[in-house]
C-alpha cells in the first residue's frame, strides 16, 4: 500500500515545510482572491512564494520574476509587502497580471460590472476561425456581443479577462477535458465526471454573468489584503532582452518546462477574441518545439541567457530562487552557463487536488547566487 501524504511529508524536512497536504492547503486557499481570476496550468502556489520570500528576501525588498506567467510571484509580493517586476513574452499572461496587480477604483469597477450585467445580447457578426470551430452558434454570438461592449468601460481590461474565462468554459468540449481539448465535441457524450450523458455547452451568457460577479469579489478581496504602498510592474517582452532598472533583492521564478505545455494553444480563445499580440515563436520550452536534442539545447541556452542577463541586476549576495521539476537534469548546465552557483537544493511535494498517491509529483527549489 502506498504511503499517505502525511507519511510522505514526514520524510521531507519538517524544518523547511514547503509541502502541504490537501487538508493543510485546500484548493480554495491555493487559488485565493485574484489567483483564480482565470485558470492557468501551473503548480506554483502563493503559499510557496510567501515561504520563500520570508526565508530568503529582506523585508520590503524588490523582487524580479523573469518568467512571470500568471503572476503568482507578483500577487504574493504585494500581499507580503514587497515591490515586484514581472516579465513575460506572452500577451495574455501580461493582461492577466495587469488586472491582478492593478490598484482598481472599486466603486467604478462595481459600476461597470453592474452595468454590463444588464446588457446580455447576441452579435449578428459571423464568427470565424477558432471561434466558429470551437463554440456553438449561440455561445459565439454572446461572446462576440460582449466583446463589442468591453471598450465602453473604464475597466476594459478586467472585462477582457472575464471574456477570456467565459470563453474557456463555453467551448465545445467535454467536462473532463477542459485543460487539453483535442477536437470540438458537438454531440452528447458519456461524461466520466458526472457519470451520466452530458451535452456540450451551447451558451456563454451564464458564464459571463457568473464570472463578472466572481471577478469583482476576488478583486475586492485582494484589495483588502494587499500592501497599500507596494507596487508591481508588468513588462511584456523577452526576459533576455528587456531593459530593466537594477537593484533587485531576489529573483524568484518558476520557468516553463521544455515541450510540456503549449500555453499559447491553451489560451488561443483569448488571443483570437481579444486580438492579442502573438509571440509564440519567442516562448521558451514551447510544446510545439518538442523535445528533440536541438529543442532541449535551445531551451537550456534560452533559460541560461535570461538568468545570466537578469542576475546582473541583483544586489550583492541577493538570491536567485528557481522552482522547477528538473527530471531531465538540465539545470546543472543552465546554472553553469548563467554564472550562478547552487547554494542549496530543497525538495517539495506538489499538492494534487485529489490527494491521491498515484503519479506523485515533486519539484526542487534551487537556491543560487551569482558567481564572484
Amino acid at each position: 500500500m502506498a504511503p499517505t501524504q502525511a507519511a510522505l511529508y514526514r520524510e521531507l524536512s519538517e524544518e523547511l515545510h514547503l509541502s502541504w497536504s490537501e487538508r493543510e492547503l485546500p484548493e480554495r486557499e491555493r487559488t485565493k482572491h485574484v489567483h483564480r481570476l482565470h485558470p492557468y496550468l501551473g503548480k506554483f502556489v502563493p503559499q510557496l512564494v510567501e515561504a520563500l520570500l520570508g526565508r530568503y528576501v529582506r523585508p520590503g525588498g524588490r523582487v524580479l520574476d523573469p518568467f512571470a506567467g500568471s503572476g503568482t510571484t507578483l500577487v504574493q509580493c504585494l500581499e507580503s509587502g514587497y515591490d515586484a517586476v514581472g516579465v513575460d513574452v506572452a500577451a495574455f499572461n501580461c493582461l492577466l497580471m495587469r488586472v491582478k496587480t492593478a490598484r482598481h477604483d472599486l466603486f467604478q469597477l462595481e459600476t461597470d460590472v453592474r452595468d454590463v450585467l444588464g446588457r446580455d445580447g447576441r452579435s449578428r457578426r459571423r464568427p470565424r476561425g477558432y471561434v466558429a470551430e470551437w463554440f456553438a452558434p449561440q455561445a459565439a454570438a454572446e461572446l462576440l456581443h460582449f466583446r463589442t461592449l468591453v471598450e465602453e468601460y473604464a475597466h476594459a481590461e478586467v472585462l477582457r479577462v472575464v471574456l477570456a474565462r467565459a470563453a474557456r468554459s463555453a467551448r465545445l468540449t467535454t467536462h473532463f477535458d477542459l485543460d487539453f481539448p483535442r477536437t470540438p465535441q458537438r454531440d452528447p457524450y458519456w461524461c466520466h465526471k458526472h457519470r451520466r450523458e452530458c451535452a456540450p455547452v451551447q451558451e456563454a451568457a451564464k458564464f459571463l454573468d457568473r464570472y463578472l460577479v466572481d471577478t469583482l469579489e476576488r478583486i475586492k478581496s485582494f484589495q483588502r489584503v494587499r500592501s497599500k504602498t507596494r507596487v508591481a510592474e508588468i513588462v511584456h517582452g523577452d526576459s533576455g532582452e528587456v531593459a530593466l532598472d537594477g537593484g533587485f533583492d531576489a529573483i524568484l521564478t518558476s520557468p516553463p518546462y521544455p515541450g510540456l505545455i503549449d500555453y499559447h494553444e491553451q489560451h488561443r480563445y483569448a488571443y483570437e477574441l481579444l486580438g492579442l499580440d502573438d509571440r509564440r515563436d519567442r516562448e521558451l520550452g514551447a510544446a510545439a518545439l518538442g523535445t528533440s536534442r536541438r529543442a532541449i539545447e535551445d531551451y537550456v541556452e534560452g533559460i541560461a541567457r535570461v538568468l545570466r542577463v537578469q542576475s546582473q541586476l541583483l544586489e550583492p549576495d541577493a538570491p536567485v530562487l528557481v522552482v522547477v521539476n528538473d527530471r531531465r537534469d538540465l539545470y546543472p548546465r543552465i546554472l553553469e552557463r548563467s554564472g550562478l552557483v547552487l547554494v542549496d537544493r530543497l525538495e517539495r511535494h506538489v499538492n494534487r487536488r485529489t490527494g491521491r498517491r498515484a503519479g506523485e509529483y515533486f519539484e526542487s527549489i534551487l537556491v543560487c547566487v551569482r558567481e564572484t
